[in-house]
């Protein structure tokens, strides 16, 4: 990034600081406003946003580290690099600022090249984190047309031989029939991993609103959405009759409950006894689980659950990797974590968090 590039907003109290750095950066290219108090700037970041804030710590009313605060908490202002300009040099006050969020600081009196630098420096990288976003909201994009585009196909190949299979039952040998429903099989399961794939995209371009939700009822769509699979692995499943109420998005959130307890049906126990159950936090948080009664992971197998595209080296429990990726960037979203507590011969149990509600 050449200097002179970007829009600058100085934020300052004394005008012969505002007067000095204005006329320094104005001539070097720089597009550069100003304003004298916090409450001016916020007003001004608001309505448009600059590239990057120099902004004084000691000022009237309200000072920089609580402008900083405020824009650090809007979704729109976030991610704007602030410098806070100081005359002060204590640790304390250096560690309060980058505490509130700022990227960097200079001291005053102010000296034009390390202001100069300092800026460059921090309007490069965020440069360049912008061009990282935008290549990976292509990326995923490019990954949802090409997920969409492998469906079609695939699911004519699965039409066909069902055909063949319910046509052919009666006809061809033993062998040709298992043939065909290798194939079958392998077709589904491109399309599960593709629907998977169009999933995680989705999550991570899709804006939600957080709000109370009905675990119970939750629960109770996906044990009946999972109804054929509960019954074909002969599984006994146990609840509460009451359901803890927290902060979440439905449809997100019954999602990971289908992962879990159909992966629990898949890898727990021969017949699968499955415990669904929450527990409250201390720090305001509610933890789902589903406690399975399966041979158990080890440590090095735990810590490769979640994450994406990869697979833990054993046939039985190959499957979880995709699917536990999708769990965890769910609940990233809603603000909450996601785990396994797991012991050999002694069963898994697979939980997420959430906020509870505080209208319960």
């Amino acid at each position: 990034m050449e200097i002179g590039q970007g829009e600058l907003l100085l934020v300052d109290d004394i005008p012969t600081n505002l007067k000095m750095l204005f006329n320094y950066l104005k001539n070097l290219g720089f597009k550069v406003r100003i304003a004298n108090n916090g409450k001016k700037a916020i007003e001004q970041i608001e309505r448009t946003p600059p590239d990057l804030i120099l902004l004084d710590v000691m000022m009237p009313d309200m000072d920089g580290f609580e402008v900083c605060r405020r824009l650090k908490a809007n979704l729109q202002t976030k991610d704007i690099p602030v410098i806070f300009m100081t005359a002060k040099t204590e640790t304390i006050d250096k560690v309060k600022g980058f505490e509130v969020g700022a990227v960097d600081y200079v001291t005053k009196p102010i000296q034009q090249e390390e202001v100069l630098a300092r800026i460059n420096t921090h309007l490069t990288i965020r440069y360049l984190q912008k061009s990282l976003q935008q290549k990976n909201q292509d990326l995923e994009a490019f990954a949802h047309s090409v997920a969409h585009d492998i469906k079609n196909p695939v699911n004519t190949i699965i039409g066909y031989t069902e055909i063949l299979l319910e046509d052919l039952n009666t006809i061809v040998d033993k062998n040709s029939l298992e043939l065909l429903k290798i194939i079958n099989q392998a077709g589904e399961n491109i399309v599960n991993i593709t629907d998977a794939l169009l999933s995680l995209a989705s999550i991570n371009q899709q804006k939600i609103t957080l709000q109370a939700i009905d675990m119970g009822k939750i629960v109770e769509q996906v044990q009946i959405r999972l109804a054929k699979m509960i019954k074909d692995y002969q599984a006994d499943i146990t609840q509460p009759t009451q359901w803890p109420i927290a902060i979440g998005h439905a449809s997100w959130v019954a999602e990971i409950w289908a992962n879990y307890i159909s992966n629990g049906l898949k890898y727990g126990g021969c017949p699968p006894h499955l415990t669904l159950g929450a527990t409250f936090q201390e720090n305001d948080f509610i933890r789902f689980w589903v406690h399975d009664n399966g041979p158990g992971l080890t440590t090095e197998q735990q810590q490769q659950l979640f994450t994406p595209f990869t697979r833990i080296n054993q046939a039985k429990i190959e499957g979880y990797g995709l699917g536990l990726s999708i769990v965890q960037r769910i609940i990233e979203k809603c603000g909450g974590q996601v785990g396994v507590e797991s012991q050999i011969d002694k069963g898994s149990t697979f939980y997420f968090t959430l906020p509870k509600s505080m209208t319960e």
